[in-house]
């Protein structure tokens, strides 16, 4: 490709979209695909949520290089069981896949922030 004026290199790779703008935009994504969520994950969500939201502060486990996964693992039992204390789950008996669903919800957004704190860092 040839231009017939040189293009400065910091304008010909700029798209106009700022890195706050993007993480705008996954945030909204986000927030909308929760939304389809079904019942029993949603509350399972906003409880991760909460809890990930006590751990996210400077020096946190949650941004060690290699989080301790005993840790990890206490804060899901402890999740498990503000679950099965729950009025909406009570009627339901205890099931061996709600603890993996607890698992891969927390893991999964203990790694989005990581990576979010990552990439905005500086702002």
């Amino acid at each position: 490709m040839f231009f017939e004026k040189n293009i400065p290199l910091f304008l010909a790779q700029s798209s106009g979209i700022t890195t706050w703008d993007q993480e705008q935009m996954q945030e909204r994504e986000a927030r909308l695909m929760k939304s389809f969520y079904p019942r029993t994950a949603a509350q399972v969500q906003s409880l991760v949520e909460r809890e990930c939201d006590r751990m996210e502060y400077d020096g946190s486990m949650m941004y060690d290089e290699y989080p301790d996964k005993f840790m990890m693992e206490h804060i899901c039992r402890k999740i498990e069981e503000e679950m099965e204390n729950s009025e909406i789950n009570a009627q339901e008996k205890r099931r061996p896949e709600l603890s993996d669903l607890i698992r891969v919800l927390f893991f999964n957004e203990m790694y989005r922030r990581r990576c979010r704190r990552r990439r905005c860092r500086y702002f």
